[in-house]
């Protein structure tokens, strides 16, 4: 238990720092609501209709999709550190993982999931 009590006190440290600051805050910070103080910020913009309308298909696969090629260029870091461990049997593999990762790529691309505009512009 004695090498716990070092993380106890930290993160106890760090617990009252958050409350205390809020806490703090309420008591010292000038109040003076106004409408405009009051209204939601959303970038600038003067918001419109309701926050609860529905967002696009399109928003969440891309999003989705972002994240899938994202982790997977975080699998190509620790075969970068270990290639000259892996020897040719490492390289095949990450042949066939790029070419997975690609074939997934020109799928999504086929099937019109990174078409954000309209084709009237082109």
């Amino acid at each position: 238990m004695e090498g716990w009590l070092p993380i106890v006190i930290m993160i106890g440290l760090g617990a009252a720092f958050g409350v205390g600051s809020t806490v703090l805050s309420k008591f010292t910070g000038p109040r003076n609501p106004t409408p405009e103080k009051e209204a939601p910020y959303e970038c600038g913009v003067a918001p419109v209709g309701t926050a609860r309308e529905r967002q696009s298909v399109k928003f969440f696969l891309v999003a989705m999709i972002f994240l899938l090629f994202d982790i997977e260029v975080a699998f190509l870091y620790p075969w970068v550190l270990a290639i000259r461990d892996l020897g040719w049997t490492g390289y095949w593999q990450i042949l066939v993982f790029f070419g997975l990762l690609l074939s997934g790529y020109v799928y999504i691309w086929r099937k019109g999931v990174l078409d954000w505009g309209s084709q009237d512009g082109l």
